[in-house]
């Protein structure tokens, strides 16, 4: 991986002109994607380069896109500037993935507006996936925190720092401390580590979405977080080596050169 990433960055392929902006309008594009969106990549690179909102679409996966892209944005400069992970920041992350989508939840212990990054105040099942009750999701946020921050004080090797933002991105998803949101927000914290280590953001892609649940589940109930981290270097290691290959591709074409938490 360490010699993917030394080849990548090489070349300077993260230095083409605009190569930011679509890579970003790309990751936002398959992480609203798993979660529903039905925007096609060129839509959504429309929507987000040009303002142009696509016709016949919902206006929610409309939001739901142009909200992640700006959230991811905002993990970037925060990351950039090297802002500790805190329950404040994953919540703040979760407030731009749900400003124009979230909903009010009633509950017993009050109301939950789901658009300004509050914790769930109820329980939640996904699937065949039960989640943590509520009254243990602070607690499991912060020792989940506590936990990333102990660990990037410490000189780690880069396939180190990959599996903690993988491992972060799995912990998360699985406190689910949010009613909606919590795919694209565990996505965003994984790329948040990935950019404060400086290394190239990962992307799952959402034609994989099958694959991605089920590794998900297959780390839950064997509690092996191998399983989740041998999925994303997977997903890690096509996404360089698609980004090479067309860039060497384009290059010869101009040149005539050929729970408890698991970590």
């Amino acid at each position: 991986m360490e010699s993917l990433i030394s080849k990548y960055k090489s070349l300077g392929i993260a230095d083409v002109l605009h190569y930011e902006k679509f890579n970003l309008i790309s990751i936002s594009h398959h992480s609203t994607k798993i979660e529903g969106s039905t925007l096609t990549e060129l839509e959504t690179q429309i929507l987000l380069d040009n303002g142009l909102t696509p016709k016949g679409k919902p206006v929610n996966d409309t939001f739901m896109v142009t909200d992640h892209f700006n959230a991811l944005h905002f993990i970037i400069e925060k990351a950039r500037n090297k802002t500790p992970i805190t329950i404040e920041l994953i919540k703040e992350i979760n407030s731009y993935v749900m400003k124009n989508t979230g909903g009010l939840y009633n509950t017993v212990f009050g109301e939950v507006d789901a658009s300004k990054g509050m914790f769930r105040k109820g329980n939640v099942t996904a699937g065949v996936s039960y989640f943590p009750n509520y009254d243990k999701v602070e607690r499991l946020t912060n020792d989940l925190i506590g936990f990333i921050n102990e660990k990037m004080k410490t000189n780690l090797s880069v396939d180190e720092k990959l599996n903690l933002s993988f491992d972060a991105h799995f912990n998360l998803v699985s406190i689910h401390p949010f009613y909606d949101g919590n795919g694209r927000t565990s996505r965003l914290l994984m790329n948040y580590i990935q950019a404060f280590y400086d290394v190239p953001l990962a992307i799952v892609n959402s034609e994989d979405k099958q694959e991605y649940i089920q590794a998900l589940i297959d780390t839950r109930e064997k509690e092996d977080i191998g399983i989740f981290r041998e999925f994303m270097k997977k997903q890690y290691e096509e996404y360089l080596l698609n980004e090479i290959k067309k860039f060497e591709d384009g290059f010869s074409s101009k040149s005539g050169k050929g729970f408890g938490f698991l970590f």
